[in-house]
């Protein structure tokens, strides 16, 4: 690669992030053996009242290693609620991956979060209209590494009525990813919840990596293989990446052109930056942790 360098948030992939009940041994069970990036315990939603605090003790149990190459985070109920101090006391003593905190509102409930998780990363949740005012200070907020749109309460407050391609959303989807990125951390589409339409939701994957998510999260394995491909870099575009690293470079790092395109420094980061994450999902590959296949192009 060139002079300029390529800058990873965190070398690896979190192309897909699976939610599944804490309280489903055998959803839990099955998640060690998926090729999903990301595994979230939900205490929350997918969690009637009164069974989490029997839920809250089967994401203790699950999270004393085995998870292989997916990280292992929690969401944890909402701050303010009745189950979140406990949430969170066991979150701090099992240490997981991160700490997926729902309705974050403000940069001053965002702080709290970061100060209640004692050091885990905090990924903060954008899905009521605060939240969406206030996102840019939530993602600046030290402690919190992501954030993760949660787009159908956000919807669902803001009496949106979306389309096939979330067309009212699209304000909403640009303010989380600018603020993740003017903060240097990462930004997670939401769900999508017809587990009937493959094609839509390999559609809505597809439009969540134009917009410039990091990945999706997701709500069961049937999903896992169709968001993975959808944030893979096609043969065609890994091709073209390379193309434009080897022209940039035969001019000297002068602004030259590639098939009739201006080419000049940015061009070439965001050609290293395809190339740099291809090039782990590929490692995970030859290291036998995924299964989805990643087109193989030249130095990859």
């Amino acid at each position: 690669m060139s002079e300029i360098g390529v800058k990873l948030l965190d070398p690896r992939p979190r192309r897909t992030l699976l939610y599944l009940p804490a309280s489903r041994a055998s959803a839990v069970a099955k998640a060690r053996t998926l090729d999903c990036d990301v595994v979230i315990l939900d205490l929350e939603d997918a969690v009637a009242p009164d069974a989490k605090p029997g839920a809250r003790d089967a994401a203790e149990a699950a999270l004393d290693g085995g998870w292989g190459h997916r990280e292992i985070a929690v969401r944890v109920n909402a701050l303010g609620t009745h189950w979140s101090a406990d949430d969170i006391a066991m979150v701090v003593r099992t240490r997981p991956d991160a700490v997926v905190v729902p309705k974050l509102g403000s940069a001053a409930e965002a702080r709290a979060a970061v100060a209640a998780a004692g050091g885990v990363p905090v990924w903060g949740m954008i899905e009521t209209p605060a939240g969406l005012l206030d996102v840019a200070a939530i993602a600046a907020t030290p402690g919190i590494t992501a954030l993760i749109a949660g787009f159908a309460d956000l919807a669902a407050d803001l009496r949106l009525r979306p389309d096939a391609m979330r067309t009212p959303l699209h304000p909403a989807m640009s303010a989380i990813v600018v603020a993740a990125r003017a903060a240097d951390i990462l930004a997670f589409d939401g769900v999508f919840v017809d587990l009937r339409d493959g094609d839509g939701l390999a559609a809505e994957a597809r439009q969540a990596a134009m917009f410039g998510f990091d990945g999706k999260t997701i709500i069961h394995p049937d999903q896992i293989e169709a968001v993975n491909l959808s944030f893979v870099p096609t043969p065609a575009e890994l091709l073209y990446a390379e193309r434009l690293i080897a022209a940039h470079s035969v001019a000297g790092g002068g602004v030259t052109t590639l098939d009739g395109r201006m080419i000049e420094s940015l061009h070439v980061a965001a050609a290293q930056q395809i190339l740099a994450m291809a090039g782990l999902v590929s490692a995970r590959q030859q290291n036998g942790l995924a299964r989805n296949r990643l087109p193989h192009c030249g130095a990859i």
